[in-house]
């Protein structure tokens, strides 16, 4: 039995060290990346300071579609795609446009909500935008229909395989001792510092890498978030959730009716009669006429703290409400998986945590490499290929252990005859 384990551990540590040396380079780019975009709302809010109020005045502010059409004159503005809008007399509207027929997006703009006059770009909103696509698709051409969003699955799934198979190599004689898991030892040097660094910190960001990996997984794979929905959601929502996306007809289509903001924006003044915070209405990409509205209550205090809206944007009807008071505990942490994948649930410390852990991740690509190295280096290959590494480590101690005992008799015998020749009793 004891034979089986020292060969599972064998195998496990070989499966470590492949996938830690092919994925290094791929997940600590994912995890630089994902750091600098911890604090990305107060970094923005911060730079954009000064174009995001205004002075609040006694005039009654300018309904969408007439901020829409004072727009038309701004240079390189192009087709308006949503707008965000807020309760707070002295904010900003927030005015983002669609993609051109190259498929690039132009920056948004914050304007006056009273004479719709342009305030500013938003500094620094093209920077994080270009992070955010490193992060998720590698800047591969096709964003989420390419295949970097393939490429960063597979590598959120094998550093779910090492953190397991790490995991079970880490594993102690004293289990329930806490200093065995939780205390570096710093006072090793070269090959021990390294292996107790990985060790150690590793079990430390355990928790939030196996955290990030499984959110992250959500944006990489349908089947796996389908998956996710049919298990946390309640059955008629996830066969809503899960239909497929019906492709558009060919032929000759018929001409779509203007779609504006304001029928939508006045049926959702009468739904959230109890007030709200702020409104993100986006149009429809498509020739359809359904517009997209997230509502985000007084109290939210999460991004995914949210009540959605389909609301048909020619008649103003109604065609779906999904509000988040209504919601399970799954399918609250459905509709918060990128809160919960950013630490943001736990509030600042929770983010700053996570962004530590993620930014940690270069240590082990470092420390993994230093002692794959000396492995090669210190172990006779010939032993290292019939017994294996961590039975090789074994057989080492046992030889240090078999000299110590040797050089310790011999000493003893040197010492008698010496007693024996100056008569020492």
């Amino acid at each position: 039995m004891l034979r089986l384990g020292h060969r599972i551990k064998t195998v496990l540590l070989q499966v470590h060290s492949i996938a830690g040396l092919v994925l290094a380079v791929l997940l600590c780019l994912i995890a630089l990346t994902g750091t600098i975009m911890s604090f990305e709302d107060e970094i923005v809010d911060h730079l954009n300071a000064g174009i995001l109020q205004v002075v609040p005045r006694t005039a009654p502010a300018l309904l969408p579609d007439e901020l829409v059409a004072r727009l038309k004159g701004v240079p390189d503005a192009g087709k308006v795609a949503a707008i965000t809008l807020s309760s707070d007399p002295s904010a900003a509207v927030h005015v983002r446009f669609a993609r051109d027929e190259q498929g690039a997006r132009p920056s948004s703009l914050y304007v006056d909500p009273y004479d719709g006059s342009v305030l500013g770009v938003p500094r620094g909103e093209d920077f994080f935008a270009t992070v955010r696509r490193l992060h998720r698709w590698l800047l591969i051409p096709g964003d989420a229909k390419g295949w970097g969003r393939q490429i960063t699955g597979v590598a959120a799934l094998g550093l779910m395989v090492m953190l397991v198979s790490g995991l079970v190599l880490r594993w102690p004689r004293r289990a329930s001792s806490v200093k065995m898991w939780l205390k570096p030892n710093l006072g090793l040097s070269g090959r021990g510092l390294h292996r107790s660094l990985h060790a150690v910190i590793g079990t430390w960001v355990l928790p939030i890498y196996l955290v990030m990996t499984l959110t992250g997984l959500w944006y990489s794979f349908d089947w796996y978030k389908d998956g996710v929905v049919w298990l946390l959601s309640r059955p008629h929502v996830a066969a809503a959730k899960m239909q497929p996306k019906q492709a558009r007809a060919a032929g000759r289509a018929e001409p779509a009716p203007a779609v504006g903001f304001d029928r939508a924006w006045a049926t959702l003044r009468q739904e959230e009669s109890g007030g709200f915070a702020r409104v993100q209405l986006t149009l429809p990409v498509g020739p359809g006429t359904v517009m997209r509205i997230r509502s985000w209550p007084k109290d939210s205090t999460l991004e995914s703290m949210r009540d959605e809206f389909r609301i048909d944007a020619f008649s103003g009807q109604v065609i779906s409400a999904e509000r988040y008071a209504d919601k399970t505990l799954g399918e609250k942490a459905i509709a918060s998986v990128l809160d919960i994948h950013r630490g943001a649930v736990l509030g600042w410390p929770g983010k700053l945590a996570f962004m530590i852990a993620a930014a940690l991740m270069p240590l082990f690509a470092v420390t993994g490499v230093l002692l794959y190295l000396s492995r090669r280096k210190l172990r006779p290959s010939r032993q290292r290929a019939t017994l294996g590494d961590d039975v090789a480590d074994r057989a080492g101690d046992r030889q240090v252990a078999t000299l110590g005992d040797t050089k310790g008799q011999l000493d003893g015998i040197e010492l008698r005859k010496v007693h024996q020749i100056g008569r020492v009793p």
